[in-house]
């Protein structure tokens, strides 16, 4: 028996890379899992997005794992779409909601035109996703833990002046402001809320052609200026590192912490 046996999450982003690897870390503590992800494009978005055969390659995990699961494609933008994955799942796992992990996001960091898709992505689809998640969870009564996915960009000025660049540093900002509201909001209802801001991450939103050359100008424009590199000699963590971190917020070990910003970073923000 895992630590979260009983235990029902519902994870956006869910098909790939840190979503995919909270569904396994969680799951194979004992929780059962919702998952969402928009398994499609979005036009401003250089480099190519999860697909349904990666979704289903979570599925498959989980159930490796040995935990159930109810998996939908929906957009993180739709709250409607969100609420009738919400409602699904936890009819089909038991009737409970305990765990809420809002990591959906996009990257767009050299692009012109994403500002309004990597705001409505990354900060109006984290909203929606809360906004909907915890009224079951007050419903049913049983308290529980919300993770939302920052970013290191997040806490400091990191970024370029580019569209996609300045929208993700301003939406992963205002996590930070949602999690505080939530934080104070639903502690009445013993629920928790709390943010994580990684580093880079080896996923396939930064391992790619267009985010690595982006990353390769803002190595080259702090040349002579602050160090880009990470305090602890790492390029970038693994998904399973953000995945640990955040199975501990959500965990009975982290019951009274609630309305913090937990950098998962290598030391990169201590060096800023």
């Amino acid at each position: 028996m895992g630590e979260l046996t009983g235990k029902v999450a519902f994870i956006t982003g869910a098909a790939r890379g840190q979503g995919r690897a909270h569904a396994v870390k969680l799951a194979a503590e004992g929780a059962d899992i919702i998952a969402l992800d928009l398994c499609a494009q979005i036009d401003s978005v250089p480099y190519p997005l999860a697909t349904p055969e990666d979704l289903a390659a979570t599925v498959k995990l989980v159930e490796d794992a040995g935990a159930r699961i109810v998996a939908h494609q929906a957009d993180v933008r739709d709250r409607d779409a969100v609420k009738a994955v919400v409602r699904d799942g936890t009819a089909k796992l038991g009737g409970r909601l305990d765990i809420v992990i809002a990591n959906a996001g996009i990257a767009p960091m050299a692009a012109s035109d994403a500002w309004q898709d990597v705001i409505d992505v990354n900060l109006t689809g984290v909203y929606n996703t809360i906004d909907v998640a915890m009224k079951p969870m007050i419903k049913f009564g049983n308290g529980g833990s919300i993770v939302l996915t920052s970013s290191v960009a997040g806490l400091i000025g990191l970024g370029a002046p580019m569209a996609g660049s300045v929208g993700y540093a301003a939406a992963k900002h205002g996590i930070v402001g949602i999690m505080r509201v939530y934080a104070n909001f639903l502690a009445p209802y013993r629920i928790r809320v709390n943010s994580v801001h990684p580093s880079a991450v080896n996923t396939p939103m930064i391992d790619n052609e267009f985010t690595r050359s982006w990353l390769d100008g803002m190595a080259q424009q702090s040349e002579g200026g602050p160090d880009m590199g990470n305090a602890l000699p790492v390029s970038a963590l693994e998904p399973e590192d953000i995945a640990n971190a955040a199975f501990w917020l959500v965990s009975d070990a982290a019951r009274y912490v609630t309305g913090i910003t937990l950098p998962v970073d290598a030391g990169y923000i201590n060096k800023r």
